[in-house]
């Protein structure tokens, strides 16, 4: 995966007549202004002028305003919908398909900088939704939590998706979110585990976690299933005694 030049000031920049490196520069500066500011306070020129090119190029790459911060949401790391052929393929176990699913959502890890910049982005919409909203929905929520449904219920023979199986996949997509969000205090507390050198051993660790929580559920689900064993019914001492007096 290209994320493309690194933003820095345009006094610094050499410009270039790459327009694929003009897409890209405007893109990480768009990033940048829109998760400081917000959509509504960010102006294209503000952006044109942070990535070292004019107003005409954002028209050019993106169309407008609206479609060039839509782009910040998927351009720089993909969206979670691409992920979904990968880490849903029939043919993979569910240990491949799991560290699938955790290495390519983890994977953004390994740029500090754009991670920063998106998760608060992401903060932002969350707080103040625009029309990206129900499209982040649907694209990066909805459509992979039913891929993994459909996973978990193939490889442990649930034909039907009840609430269990809802709550498990949203409870392996907690620990992708767990990541994403508590890097300031994974930095404080174990900075050995923090960056992106540790982000392939995360992806190892959390797959064998995820296999344990679906055997859990497994078993969970087969000791529901057994029929209950009879009581029987308790002597009380005084019986006992009556009986050993007669």
């Amino acid at each position: 995966m290209s994320f493309g030049a690194p933003l820095i000031p345009a006094a610094q920049r050499t410009a270039r007549s790459d327009g694929e490196d003009t897409r890209v520069r405007l893109l990480h500066a768009a990033l940048q202004l829109f998760s400081e500011r917000g959509f509504a306070q960010t102006s294209v020129r503000a952006i044109a002028e942070a990535a070292g090119t004019n107003v005409a190029a954002i028209a050019y790459h993106f169309g407008d305003k609206a479609r060039l911060y839509t782009a910040t949401f998927y351009e720089p790391f993909g969206s979670g919908s691409d992920l979904i052929p990968v880490f849903a393929d029939p043919a993979l176990t569910l240990h491949q398909a799991l560290a699938a699913y955790f290495g390519g959502l983890l994977e953004p890890l390994k740029h500090d900088d754009l991670v920063t910049q998106s998760l608060r982005l992401h903060v932002r919409e969350l707080l103040d939704p625009t029309h990206v909203w129900p499209e982040l929905i649907e694209r990066e929520c909805r459509a992979p939590h039913l891929a993994l449904v459909q996973v978990l219920g193939r490889h442990m023979g649930v034909a039907e998706a009840d609430d269990d199986l809802h709550r498990l996949a949203f409870s392996l997509a907690g620990l992708v979110m767990q990541m994403w969000t508590q890097r300031d205090p994974l930095q404080a507390i174990a900075p050995q585990l923090a960056g992106s050198q540790a982000v392939d051993l995360w992806v190892d660790r959390l797959t064998g976690y995820a296999l344990c929580m679906v055997q859990g559920e497994i078993s969970r689900r087969r000791a529901a299933q057994q029929p209950a064993r009879p009581t029987t019914p308790r002597t009380s001492r005084t019986s006992h005694k009556k009986e050993a007096n007669a």
